[in-house]
């Protein structure tokens, strides 16, 4: 059986809400508000709703400025706008400013509002199932390749790892709509660094300078990372972050928020890994005029930029779980770099290091960040 969606009607007449629920109650879930200050309160109480339909003259607020609420609390409900003024200026403000999915007339026969809401159901039913391949099957892949990364160059997952815990702490402070698109991009965003030497890495993670040839090199494996990602469906805008992640705001004043925060997160850990304080590594950041989104930086300065709700503990190496954040470098007794300074403990990190502990590899203790239950 079709699972039944939620529908909400919001409208300052009851008797047409009455209509609505006795009309459609057997084919769809149907909550109805009266009016759009309840229509809020619902939304936000009793939601998500696959579609939300409106009456456009509402006393309070009319049903264009109702309807971009809705798309601002809940971006995936499918809107409908039902109005007894059928005009064009209002039907192309509808759809312009709250985003409208269907423009109907007052009143609506029913077999068109059954059919309506049978197209808007199968709308919301599509952007649920993308989001839940980007969230579930797409990250599922980048986790494999992430995992390949720690292995093959445990510096540069490291950089990705610190850089990913940055951005998200900035990116839920900024209230950014595409996260989930930001954090694979800073997952990913070291991922071209399989293709360099050790010794360019080795440079550019000592904070030493690179010859011409060499920073040439190193500059171009962003663009290696998104021609790795354009294998992969539905990483366009990762791959677009990803690609302008050593991007000025200067050189280019229409970049995303999402490649805006991961160019400042990326700089900000180079100085703190090259040996700079906190607070100076923002000042320096603030020095360079027009580099960066003055909102992103703001974030950065504040508390202490993603690790909030963790502890720091000496443990031994059993000890380890995953979620737990190495605050210092992992390497074996014959220098074999095992998981850098910043890496989030894994369950593949774990079995590696097993391996080396049976060996009688590993020293007995590290310095660790213990998530705080």
């Amino acid at each position: 059986m079709t699972k039944r969606r939620k529908v909400l009607f919001v409208d300052d007449e009851q008797n047409i809400l009455d209509t609505f629920r006795a009309s459609l109650r057997k084919r769809f879930k149907v909550e109805t508000a009266l009016g759009p200050l309840e229509g809020v309160e619902k939304i936000k109480t009793s939601g998500p709703y696959a579609v939300v339909v409106s009456d456009l003259k509402m006393p309070d607020m009319d049903g264009i400025t109702f309807l971009s609420k809705v798309q601002e609390l809940s971006p995936d409900s499918v809107r409908i706008m039902l109005t007894g003024h059928a005009d064009l200026n209002s039907a192309i403000s509808a759809v312009n400013d709250g985003a409208v999915f269907r423009f109907l007339t007052k009143p609506s026969p029913m077999e068109v509002m059954i059919r309506t809401l049978e197209i808007a159901t199968k709308q919301y039913s599509l952007v649920v199932a993308e989001r839940e391949l980007l969230r579930g099957t797409l990250r599922g892949c980048i986790k494999v390749l992430t995992d390949i990364l720690s292995l093959v160059n445990p510096e540069a997952f490291g950089r990705s790892e610190r850089v990913r815990r940055l951005s998200d702490y900035v990116g839920k402070h900024l209230n950014l709509k595409h996260q989930l698109f930001l954090d694979l991009a800073a997952m990913l965003c070291q991922l071209g660094c399989v293709t360099l030497t050790d010794t360019v890495m080795n440079k550019v993670y000592e904070g030493k300078e690179l010859s011409a040839e060499e920073q040439q090199i190193y500059a171009m494996h962003p663009s290696i990372t998104a021609g790795m990602l354009s294998q992969i469906p539905r990483m366009d805008k990762v791959s677009e972050i990803i690609l302008n992640q050593n991007v000025s705001l200067a050189d280019d004043p229409t970049l995303s928020v999402e490649a805006r925060v991961l160019k400042a997160c990326l700089d900000y850990d180079s100085l703190i890994q090259n040996g700079m304080e906190k607070q100076d590594a923002i000042d320096e950041l603030r020095k360079r005029e027009g580099v960066y989104d003055s909102k992103v930086i703001d974030v950065l300065e504040r508390g202490t930029a993603g690790e909030e709700g963790y502890v720091r503990r000496e443990l031994l190496l059993s000890e380890l779980r995953p979620r737990m954040i190495l605050e210092e470098a992992l390497w074996s007794t014959d220098k074999v770099h095992i998981m850098a300074e910043g890496t989030e403990v894994t369950e593949t990190a774990l079995m590696r290091i097993a391996n080396f502990m049976k060996a009688k590899r590993l020293p007995e203790t590290i310095r660790a960040l213990v998530p705080i239950e």
